[in-house]
């Protein structure tokens, strides 16, 4: 059964009153403590509700409150140039938000990469034996890729690699959303079917299912990628102590696929993040100083 993420605290559905967006949710990270507010946005990922929760729990330790936003990426983006959210930490370059990095990224501040090694490809079930490469294609699952939201850059990677390799010609790309395509993933290898989607890592269907990202001979979907933190401009000077915490945020790809684990098992975001922080107090303090 496709795996839903537990949301953090006092979750708002539904309305504008979020960046304007129908499709964003607030969700804060804790109790009041008499400190200062910061307002992080992200997006309904398992990987930036991991990322961001962690460092909301961290910043909560350091005092702070902390408001979480989750929207869809080109919003998450917007609200940082615009100034409506102080941070993000789930920005990746160069590929998969290449679009909104060249439309936003020059009206906020880039503060460098919190995760290195992060990579999207095409993927398929492991029993697919004879389907290593992109190449290998021919006309599986009635020559369909079943990819997630459309203007996602794992969504446009796809597109374009129908128009680059000469063996999906007459492709098509079923647009749809993260969890329609892990349902249709989870049913085909229920039933040893093909199946072609759009994959990334860190995610935890690597975890759950036995699956293979194909060579991309033509790099179209770019190799490996990094997530970058950026801030709102101005915010160093309104709040330098949070500023310096979120800019020395850094961890490595199993660090948040630990982290994920818990939450493909039910584990509710807040949990699954302190659990994690306990575990690696040196990290954590490191962030603090």
């Amino acid at each position: 059964m496709f795996k839903k993420i537990g949301l953090v605290v006092a979750v708002i559905v539904g309305l504008l009153f979020t960046f304007g967006s129908e499709d964003s949710y607030q969700t804060n990270a804790g109790s009041n403590k008499g400190g200062q507010t910061v307002n992080l946005a992200t997006v309904n990922w398992e990987s930036e509700i991991a990322s961001t929760t962690v460092l909301a729990q961290v910043l909560e330790e350091a005092g702070f409150n902390v408001q979480m936003t989750t929207v869809d990426p080109a919003i998450m983006w917007s609200s940082v140039a615009e100034g409506q959210a102080d941070a993000m930490v789930g920005g990746w370059v160069p590929v998969t938000h290449q679009a909104y990095e060249a439309e936003y990224g020059g009206s906020m501040v880039d503060l460098g990469p919190n995760l290195e090694g992060a990579i999207s490809a095409l993927t398929v079930p492991v029993h697919m034996e004879d389907v290593n490469s992109i190449e290998d294609l021919t006309d599986e699952d009635g020559s369909t890729i079943t990819a997630i939201e459309p203007g996602a850059g794992v969504t446009n990677s796809a597109q374009n690699s129908v128009k680059e390799y000469d063996n999906l010609s007459g492709w098509d790309v079923s647009v749809s959303s993260t969890g329609a395509m892990i349902a249709e993933l989870e049913q085909a290898i229920e039933n040893e079917e093909e199946i072609v989607v759009t994959g990334w890592q860190p995610h935890w269907m690597f975890m759950d299912y036995d699956l293979k990202m194909l060579e991309d001979p033509k790099n179209v979907f770019g190799g490996h990628e990094e997530i970058r933190s950026y801030a709102r401009e101005g915010f160093q000077e309104d709040n330098p102590e949070a500023y310096k915490i979120i800019d020395n945020f850094y961890w490595e790809v199993a660090d948040m696929s630990a982290v994920m684990e818990e939450l493909a098992t039910g584990v509710e975001p807040e949990e699954a993040a302190d659990n994690w922080i306990e575990a690696n107090r040196e990290t954590v303090d490191g962030w603090l100083e």
